[in-house]
């Protein structure tokens, strides 16, 4: 019987050791150089290696032809950074993580869902090299995963339960540690995944599919029906091994996952509100991956679906049965 992690139903406070100050003086620096007529938008590094702002400029200037109003890109320095900068009121709109709901909802509206090719869903994996051995999720017991960053839905959170629900004890992960094998957090899914290439002590890696699909031949998905019919990231499936990229092996597939969500600070009070958060939700995929986009840069969404905080109730769920708490934020 699948072993619980400690906490069980009883939440306890995520990231307590974060204090508010130093979390609101690195978004303040991150946005010192801002125009103080712009709205700003802040992006969440979710990956290393992309130039997040390049991906968002087509965005950018179709919402600046749509509403008049000028926009500021600014990357964050991390996904707590991404959420404080709403709370400290040192931006207006941002990409988030699906954790950022229940953290920000004293402070935040969800404006929209992401949707990549028609569908708002995406999912977990867990892999690992082809000369592992490992073959399923229990068989890292004793041994080193990596994750995405701490505040990650699909890199952290998701494949904690996953190993929780495979049998193995992930302790007080990701605000302690494991105890049936060592779970170490990267800064973002491309990170997990590298480390794990690099390193032969490291037996897997946890990121969004989007970060390991490339590199996972197609028909090893063929086993997850819900992943082939849903996920954007199926016909993409092994693409970057014709380019020379390490071949990854699929342990595991997560159940299907919300979308990320663009979220306002509630207490945004400017007659340019309304016009961008309609614009944002017009969108279609031209809009946002114009033809002449260089596929290096193109954004990884193609539109964004009305929701609101109910949509993200499975990250409540998963919050749940980790036993974490995003109101201590401060």
């Amino acid at each position: 019987m699948p072993r619980a992690p400690n906490g069980g139903s009883s939440r306890r406070t995520f990231l307590k050791t974060s204090g508010g100050i130093a979390l609101a003086s690195a978004v303040a620096g991150c946005l010192s150089g801002s125009d103080d007529d712009a709205v700003r938008f802040i992006l969440n590094p979710a990956e290393e290696q992309t130039d997040i702002v390049q991906e968002y400029t087509p965005m950018k200037e179709y919402l600046e032809e749509e509403t008049g109003a000028e926009i500021e890109l600014v990357r964050a320095d991390s996904y707590v950074d991404t959420l404080q900068s709403l709370e400290t009121e040192q931006g207006e709109i941002a990409d988030t993580s699906p954790t950022a709901v229940p953290g920000g909802e004293a402070f935040a509206d969800v404006v929209g869902m992401r949707t990549a090719f028609g569908g708002p869903l995406y999912f977990t994996t867990i892999t690992t090299t082809p000369d592992s051995g490992v073959e399923e999720l229990a068989d890292l017991e004793g041994g080193v995963m990596t994750t995405g960053a701490r505040m990650s839905f699909s890199g952290t959170l998701v494949p904690t339960t996953m190993l929780a629900n495979a049998g193995l004890d992930v302790g007080n992960f990701p605000d302690g540690d494991a105890n049936d094998l060592e779970l170490r957090s990267a800064d973002d899914h491309d990170t997990s995944r590298e480390q794990m290439i690099g390193d032969d002590e490291i037996l897997a890696s946890a990121t969004g599919a989007f970060a390991a699909a490339g590199q996972i031949p197609q028909e090893q998905f063929d086993d997850y029906p819900e992943f082939v019919e849903h996920s954007a990231e199926y016909d993409g499936a092994g693409s970057a091994l014709d380019d020379g990229a390490q071949e990854l092996q699929l342990i595991a597939v997560s159940d299907p996952l919300p979308r990320a969500p663009i979220m306002a600070r509630s207490n945004w009070d400017a007659p340019e509100r309304d016009d961008i958060e309609q614009a944002l939700l017009n969108a279609g995929e031209e809009d946002l991956v114009p033809e002449d986009v260089d596929d290096g840069y193109e954004l990884w969404f193609t539109g964004i679906e009305e929701a609101d905080a109910s949509d993200y109730e499975p990250v409540n769920e998963v919050m749940d049965e980790l036993g974490l708490e995003f109101e201590d934020f401060q």
